[in-house]
């Protein structure tokens, strides 16, 4: 069994296609296709299925998976290790994101970290599913490091370091009914449409958690995955959000409405494994980051919310 062997085979679930997968190790289709059959027949089980139109992976497939993930780190941690010897932090960092992160200078951060350490390779990507997908693709060791909005990791091997919190405001158009009453509480709003993120999105999920402990349910007509143009359709009439204060738009034609039954706040926190130790270099990404951001109250109004802010609460 050969390293080559196992990149390939991961390239290609994570891909889920041979022709994506062999673009991403720079490889012609058929020599990850060969690789891959010879590794099949090297441990004598299929290891993928190719009966459909996306590759899938079979039981044996699914258990190599893991191991073969972790293999690849491995040598990844060696060769970093020798290269770090030989003349500076070397090696790769993957890092999740949120669509809209207005609470964080992310670019500025990852610029002065290439600035340090100039052999060190970035990779940013963000998650059509939300932090769910980001906090998953963690445990799944295909990220180091994701910014993520996750009211609780339980079900993951993640720790969270928090970096910032804001409330989360109703907003509805100016002309709405709901505008002239300046305030209302949740049993007010199972009959007006919603507009929201998708399920997986953290702000999705701490108001679907409020409603649903209120014992109600909403409406939710429009699923946007940059929450920083929700405000947009609100106002154009077609519904009423929740939205966290920092991605509410200045110049949106707005109402903001006071919600008398729960108070709503959006977490933001930079998540990491807990179940292995990280790469020198995501380490010290993730150490830039925690000393980088400032020691402000972790509720952050709309008026300082262009700025960095970080809590108390920091992992060591």
């Amino acid at each position: 069994m050969e390293l080559r062997q196992l990149e390939y085979f991961v390239a290609v679930v994570e891909e889920q296609s041979f022709t994506r997968g062999a673009a991403r190790v720079h490889v012609v289709q058929s020599a990850i296709s060969a690789a891959i059959k010879a590794l099949e027949r090297e441990l004598g089980a299929m290891l993928l299925d190719r009966s459909t139109k996306h590759v899938s992976l079979t039981d044996a497939g699914a258990a190599l998976l893991t191991e073969a993930r972790i293999t690849l780190q491995a040598a990844a941690d060696a060769r970093d290790a020798v290269g770090a010897v030989q003349g500076g932090l070397r090696g790769t960092v993957r890092i999740g994101t949120m669509t809209s992160v207005g609470l964080v200078d992310l670019a500025g951060l990852l610029g002065t970290f290439h600035a340090q350490h100039p052999h060190v390779s970035i990779h940013v990507s963000a998650a059509p599913s939300g932090s769910q997908g980001l906090v998953e693709a963690i445990s799944e060791r295909r990220l180091d490091l994701a910014l993520v909005s996750m009211p609780s990791t339980s079900r993951f091997a993640v720790d969270l370091l928090d970096i910032a919190r804001a409330p989360i405001d109703l907003v509805v158009p100016n002309n709405h009914p709901l505008a002239s009453l300046g305030k209302v509480a949740l049993r007010d709003l199972t009959e007006v449409n919603f507009i929201d993120s998708p399920i997986g999105y953290g702000n999705r999920t701490i108001v679907d958690r409020a409603f649903a402990d209120a014992g109600l349910a909403r409406p939710v007509t429009m699923e946007l995955p940059d929450i920083a143009t929700v405000s947009d359709f609100v106002s154009h009439g077609l519904g009423v959000a929740f939205i966290p204060r920092f991605a509410i738009r200045r110049d949106a034609e707005v109402t903001v409405i006071k919600v008398t039954d729960t108070d709503l706040i959006w977490p933001m926190s930079l998540a990491r494994p807990s179940d292995r130790p990280p790469s020198k270099a995501a380490a010290a990404l993730f150490g830039l980051i925690r000393d980088s951001v400032r020691a402000v109250p972790n509720v952050v109004s709309r008026d300082d919310a262009e700025a960095p802010v970080a809590s108390s609460n920091a992992l060591s």
